[in-house]
């Protein structure tokens, strides 16, 4: 029986095409699935809960050893949710499909960088900073937050004092929160080429 080189070819040439179909798919649910988990990890940080919980949140994420609460110590407005933009960018999250030979399947993953974040988390008192930056690298002020229910508070409970209140050795703990979150959740994506 005779081989037709042609129809070979022919066959090589539309495998990818063929094959393009159930691998998007495979990869569109492992993407999915891979972001949600991301999405979930964020919400469920105990930084992200605490200022969830507003002034009436207590320190669950152990930043201010138990002073207050992270959304009255930085100073949100009352109603305010400083965690949805960050959540917005993170559901930016996407996928672009780039080519598929007989050998391999290429997509560029678009997940947003630190600093993209950080842009989107100005603190409520000094545009220039980031909260969310400033929960990794320290937030001063510490030692002068006074926790009083006041008209002149933002978030209603809470000022900063003129006078020290509290000890030098009271401070801010550093916390991995955005810059962790966007390193872990790369390699979590670029394991995804597997697929």
């Amino acid at each position: 029986m005779a081989i037709d080189l042609e129809l070979i070819t022919e066959i090589k040439k539309q495998l990818p095409r063929e094959a393009r179909l159930p691998v998007q798919k495979r990869f569109q649910a492992a993407f999915q699935k891979t972001k949600n988990k991301m999405i979930a990890d964020f919400l469920n940080h105990p930084v992200t809960l605490e200022l969830k919980g507003g002034i009436s949140a207590s320190n669950i994420s152990g930043t201010l050893g138990g002073a207050t609460n992270l959304f009255s110590f930085i100073g949100f407005d009352s109603s305010y949710d400083p965690i949805q933009p960050i959540e917005n960018i993170l559901n930016q999250t996407n996928y672009k499909f780039i080519k598929i030979t007989s050998k391999s399947v290429e997509f560029l993953i678009d997940i947003p960088e630190p600093k993209e974040i950080f842009s989107v988390t100005p603190m409520p008192w000094a545009t220039g900073r980031s909260w969310a930056r400033g929960i990794e690298s320290g937030i001063s002020g510490l030692g002068y937050y006074l926790k009083v229910s006041r008209d002149s508070s933002r978030s209603g409970l809470g000022i900063q004092s003129p006078r020290r209140v509290r000890g030098s050795g009271v401070k801010f703990k550093n916390t991995q929160y955005i810059s962790a979150l966007i390193k872990e959740y790369k390699k979590e994506f670029q394991n995804l080429k597997s697929i």
